[in-house]
Formats: C-alpha cells, structure tokens, sequence
C-alpha cells in the first residue's frame, strides 16, 4: 500500500515539474517552486497547487 502512495505522489511531482516548467512564470520562480515541490513533495504540492504558477486550481 505504501509503494502505490508513493508511486502516486512521484507521479504528481513530476505532473507539477512539467506544469511548472512550462509556465509563463519567470525563470527564477521556476526554479524555487521546483525545488519547494522536490524537496517537500506532499507539503509543496499542496502550496503550489494552491499558488503557484501553473497551478491547475487558478486556472
């Protein structure tokens, strides 16, 4: 059960990568939400989704 919840949110952080990355947001801010998503995976998606650039909830 374990593997497929992180399979899940492995899964999400690269959704949240590409989203990021192909963002209109600058360079720099790109970099942190993705450092913010890889280094805090459940915690920085959570915030990303909420604000970040890219976020599928602002669209």
């Amino acid at each position: 059960m374990t593997n497929i919840l992180g399979l899940v949110v492995l899964a999400l952080v690269i959704y949240a990568i590409v989203l990021i990355a192909g963002s209109g947001a600058k360079t720099g801010e790109k970099v942190l939400w993705i450092v913010l998503v890889i280094l805090l995976p459940v915690l920085g998606l959570i915030i990303w989704a909420l604000l970040g650039p890219g976020s599928p909830l602002k669209k």
